[in-house]
């Protein structure tokens, strides 16, 4: 087990903010393509067209990507943990319960991120870590407020399928950190093509895409912004963020993707943003500057000396 727990830099958390308002785009996005195309063909279009993408910059950049048996093995893994269980379980899960809940049990991803990193002997939990991680949750359930709790009286195994999904993220976070020796780029490129791999056959059995009616300009556009942001670039992101700070640290982001939403929608829809969301803003930012540790730091500084 490492001596200490990573602590992040300057850079770390700019990226960390920055991977929240990309993913935080997705629910823009994600609203309006879904009106006009099904899910499982939404999700292959999405990680198709960011693997897509990601395929042709790496023969720009002139990197080359020949993966071996053992490294497709460990992309597919990924694109498993990371992309294919968690997007079927929500999926499945929301059916019952509401976006709200859904919203909070995801905030559970740092909790499983920072259990599977300890018990594997990846990374320690620190207290003040496990401390920054209960306010920050707690900061998330005032901030999505009464809608946490709504679907609480949907059926157990759709509460427990959302909770599957945050597990095999934090699992993902973990499993991740097998890549952190090569470039973010190139492990985004891996992962999107094998889950795009993945994910073909349910789409094409299930939804027939070639059936249904051609989407509006709007909805490609839509569907364009959440595979090249919110999917292609977001992960480089993730992966850098991954390689440099560890598996507990960049799950946070979890804590933040609601807060960005949230802003974004008032930037973008002119959605009303409540005082209980600016409160539980203010906790999620205090909780985060606890797993930060540094602003605890200067304030032990401050205090006078005993005599």
């Amino acid at each position: 087990m490492p001596p200490a727990d990573t602590q992040m830099t300057a850079l770390d958390w700019t990226l960390l903010i920055a991977l929240s308002i990309l993913w935080g785009c997705s629910f823009l996005f994600g609203r309006v393509a879904v009106a006009e195309i099904p899910p499982l063909t939404l999700v292959l279009a999405r990680v198709g067209i960011a693997a897509f993408a990601l395929q042709i910059v790496l023969r720009v950049v002139r990197i080359r990507f020949a993966p071996s048996g053992g490294g497709w093995r460990d992309y597919f893994m990924m694109g498993a943990l990371n992309n294919l269980l968690p997007f079927g379980l929500i999926f499945f899960g929301q059916i019952e319960i509401g976006a709200g809940l859904a919203a909070v049990i995801n905030g559970m991803t740092p909790f499983w991120s920072a259990l599977i990193a300890r018990a594997t002997g990846v990374e320690r939990l620190p207290v003040r870590k496990a401390v920054g991680v209960v306010l920050g949750f707690a900061g998330l359930a005032v901030t999505v407020g009464p809608a946490a709790v709504d679907g609480l009286d949907a059926p157990l195994i759709a509460q427990i399928a959302v909770v599957g999904a945050t597990i095999s993220y934090g699992a993902a976070s973990v499993f991740g950190r097998r890549f952190a020796n090569q470039p973010p780029l190139l492990t985004a490129t891996g992962q999107l093509t094998a889950s795009t791999l993945m994910i073909l056959p349910f789409a094409l059995v299930i939804d027939q895409p070639w059936t249904l009616a051609a989407p509006s300009p709007t909805a490609l556009g839509a569907v364009l912004g959440i595979a090249l942001i919110s999917t292609a670039l977001a992960y480089i992101l993730f992966f850098r963020v991954l390689a440099s700070a560890g598996a507990t640290n960049v799950a946070l982001v979890t804590l933040l993707i609601p807060v960005s939403a949230i802003a974004l929608g008032a930037l973008v829809l002119g959605e009303v943003v409540e005082a209980r969301q600016i409160g539980g803003m203010a906790l999620i930012a205090f909780g985060l500057a606890v797993i930060d540790g540094r602003l605890v730091t200067r304030i032990r500084g401050l205090r006078p000396a005993r005599g």
